[in-house]
């Protein structure tokens, strides 16, 4: 087998690699020979196929299967020699593929772009700030009244139901005037503005009293789960029996025993403890901008074009679909692509492959029990479906790819942070609030 060099201009390479028709034919007597005790065939016994019948009945096809194997050989031991990664696949093809018969020579040719060679960072010469919020007796106030809120009741009111005051009803839904299933309910306490049901249902409520029937004319969304009622309009007949106002529940041991607290200030401890791990989440948030932008700033090499493109057309189809929430789609044609778009691939290939390569060097890993934990969260997204969604995964290595990266390049910054100079900076709780805020506005 020869491999000739034809291309080496940046980061592309080009190769013709010839396979000799002795070889490859070398190749396939040795299949065949391997197969020819195992092959029965009319007329003959089992393993006593002559040699000649058994290339002519499946010559062609072990033909093929040798060609592939060799052409793979020959990649591999290219890739294992030079010490190259290619970007992408490598685009293979074979010379004059339709003239080709049986004893000529076999060429291909195989192009590519190799992943670049990534300088050194010394990581204890980046600097970073981390900013830090207490949690202070305003926030944990805010949040205990939150929780007292979410754990209201509800008292029997006299008089018409308001925004915020709860319903207990009877409905029969009807569309065509025939109910349909699943429509109806008895003693159903319904908390308007809660939107839990049709828009436009719980506003044709307010004002309604204990005794009082109420026709509600509402139209399904177009996009209703159930196909038979999606976009059609339903009247349900509601029985109102009782109208009921929200009562806070007081800040007190009661409260705390409630949410398995022992007591207020255990409550309030442990309330601060959960405000100061979100701010420090917001904060490492900010911190990480600032870490890859310092990173961005101390390397420079060539990117391969083929993932810059990529991103750039991964970037241009994202922001259309946030421009254009309504179209779910992806049969609006060919996105183009702006220079700005570019420059942020551009940003953004650079940045992952130097993580890469510091994750590598700091053999960082993400573990089986890191990836069974982000599986199920994911899988918290489908309910009742938690096990297909699992067995998906565990057959789809591109989606295991999209589930291990985030993680990988987390533990990375991690790493990185921890090799670095970095500062603490206590600030107000408003003052983390637009660092966050600031970072999707660049």
């Amino acid at each position: 087998m020869q491999v000739t060099e034809t291309l080496n201009e940046g980061l592309k390479r080009g190769y013709q690699i010839t396979l000799p028709a002795s070889e490859l034919d070398a190749k396939v007597n040795e299949k065949l020979a391997e197969a020819q005790p195992e092959v029965e065939m009319k007329g003959f016994r089992k393993g006593k196929v002559p040699m000649a019948l058994l290339k002519k009945q499946f010559g062609p096809r072990i033909m093929g299967e040798a060609m592939q194997e060799a052409i793979d050989g020959a990649m591999s031991e290219h890739f294992e020699k030079s010490g190259e990664k290619p970007a992408m696949q490598p685009k293979v093809e074979m010379v004059d593929g339709e003239g080709w018969k049986e004893g000529d020579d076999v060429v291909v040719t195989m192009n590519y772009e190799a992943l670049p060679a990534i300088p050194d960072v010394d990581l204890s010469q980046v600097k970073l700030e981390r900013l830090v919020v207490k949690a202070g007796d305003d926030a944990v106030t805010e949040a205990l009244n939150n929780l007292a809120e979410s754990a209201q009741t509800f008292d029997t009111k006299k008089g018409k139901a308001a925004d915020g005051d709860q319903v207990v009803m009877d409905f029969v839904g009807k569309v065509d005037g025939e109910a349909f299933e699943g429509g109806s309910a008895e003693d159903y306490p319904l908390v308007l503005g809660s939107n839990s049901f049709i828009p436009g249902f719980e506003d044709q409520l307010v004002g309604v009293k204990a005794g009082d029937e109420k026709a509600v004319e509402v139209s399904f969304p177009a996009e209703y789960g159930a196909a038979h009622l999606a976009g059609k309009a339903a009247v349900f007949d509601c029985t109102i029996k009782e109208v009921k106002k929200p009562v806070a529940a007081k800040v007190d041991d009661e409260l705390a025993k409630t949410y398995g607290a022992e007591s207020l200030d255990a409550l309030k401890a442990q309330v601060a403890e959960r405000l100061e791990a979100e701010y420090a989440g917001a904060a490492r948030a900010v911190m990480k901008r600032g870490l890859l932008d310092a990173l961005d700033g101390l390397v420079s090499f060539d990117l391969p074009p083929s993932l810059v493109e990529a991103e750039a057309a991964q970037i241009a189809h994202q922001l259309y679909h946030e421009d254009n929430p309504d179209d779910h789609g992806h049969d609006h044609g060919e996105i183009e692509t702006t220079d700005e778009h570019k420059k942020l691939a551009e940003r953004r290939v650079r940045l992952g492959l130097l993580l890469a390569e510091l994750g590598q060097k700091a053999e960082v890993e993400v573990t089986d029990a890191e990836m069974t934990q982000a599986i199920m969260n994911q899988a918290r997204q489908y309910p009742g479906q938690e096990r297909q969604f699992f067995e998906f995964v565990q057959q789809n290595q591109q989606m295991q790819q999209q589930l291990r990266a985030p993680i990988f390049e987390d533990k990375v910054v991690d790493h990185i942070a921890s090799q670095a100079q970095v500062t603490e900076k206590e600030v107000s709780k408003e003052d983390l609030q637009k660092a966050v805020e600031a970072l999707d506005e660049e």
